[in-house]
């Protein structure tokens, strides 16, 4: 990156977060300390008005705006990518307001690349509600506001359906987070039960958030899982995935108290290292993955998957006459 572009992306740091810091930028831009220092200073002299701090970083004086900033034809491409995402992945609401997002971009777009955009949004498709049974969408007025909740601390109030139960119940709880696997989640502290919970978002049918703030919270959703990992068992698995499986392993790997993973090897098979909490639901999950799932350890839990494996061919296998 030359120092033009440099000096561009600075300004576009500086507006979109409140504060940004030198050793982070000089990270992510590939550069020294003292040369950020020095691209900030010629930011100032250009008459912007920077107000920085030392140990917290550099902001922007309030109220100060940069006028509109171009977007690549390529960071537009991953935009219209993202909302044809959002359209599916996300609740009515979320996917509207990226669309009018995104109209606001398409209309500061030159001309060539709105024709652009428009041609190859016939092109890009994510197929989502009754085309995949397995993915359900969180319901309309669920997802923003949860996120408005974490965002600025307050308690949200869930109408909430667990498992296959009928009749949902009162949850307060206190949110630190959501994440995407097969489906939305939302990590919260639960009131009720006194103790962090995973929450789908698609049991959600009811959300209220109240006025009530609550105390900021070290916890992250690296945290919660780091948690859960303590809590299971201390015996550790090591398991070899093929690349057919990945994807879905990667979705739920954390139930299981992922620790780390290898790169994968020249035939993208991966190995992974694990605490499950149980080795007999563990070897029930692995058998998901006949045919792309090697045990490596310990023996025991190679010898409960070669026993269910086993149980599964005695049952289906059997002849027919004999059903």
């Amino acid at each position: 990156m030359n120092r033009f572009d440099r000096i561009t992306a600075l300004l576009i740091q500086l507006q979109a977060k409140r504060v940004v810091k030198g050793p982070e930028l000089a990270q992510r831009y590939g550069v020294s300390l003292r040369t950020i220092y020095r691209d900030l200073r010629t930011l100032e002299e250009a008459g912007v008005p920077l107000c920085g701090e030392a140990g917290v970083g550099y902001t922007l004086a309030e109220g100060y705006r940069l006028p509109p900033v171009m977007f690549s034809r390529e960071e537009a491409t991953a935009l219209l990518t993202a909302e044809k995402l959002a359209a599916q992945l996300t609740d009515a609401h979320t996917a509207q307001l990226n669309q009018t997002a995104m109209d606001k971009l398409r209309a500061v777009l030159r001309r060539a690349d709105r024709d652009y955009l428009e041609e190859l949004g016939s092109r890009i498709r994510v197929f989502g509600g009754t085309r995949r049974p397995a993915l359900r969408a969180p319901a309309a007025g669920t997802q923003q506001p949860l996120l408005d909740a974490i965002a600025r601390q307050r308690v949200v109030r869930l109408e909430y359906r667990a498992g296959h139960q009928g009749t949902p119940s009162r949850r307060d709880v206190e949110p630190i987070g959501v994440y995407f696997g097969q489906h939305w989640h939302a990590v919260a502290f639960c009131r009720l039960r006194q103790e962090f919970r995973d929450f789908r978002l698609d049991r959600i049918v009811g959300l209220q958030v109240l006025d009530e703030a609550f105390a900021p919270r070290p916890d992250t959703l690296q945290s919660y899982w780091a948690e859960l990992a303590k809590e299971r068992q201390t015996q550790v698995a090591v398991v070899r995935f093929g690349p057919q499986v990945l994807g879905q392993v990667h979705e739920n790997k954390h139930y299981y108290g992922w620790k780390q993973e290898q790169a994968p090897d020249e035939a993208g098979w991966v190995e992974m290292t694990l605490v499950p909490g149980c080795l007999k639901h563990f070897s029930r999950w692995l058998l998901l993955f006949a045919g792309q799932v090697q045990v490596q350890a310990p023996a025991e839990l190679q010898a409960q998957v070669r026993e269910l494996a086993q149980a599964a061919h005695d049952f289906f296998c059997v002849p027919v006459e004999s059903y």
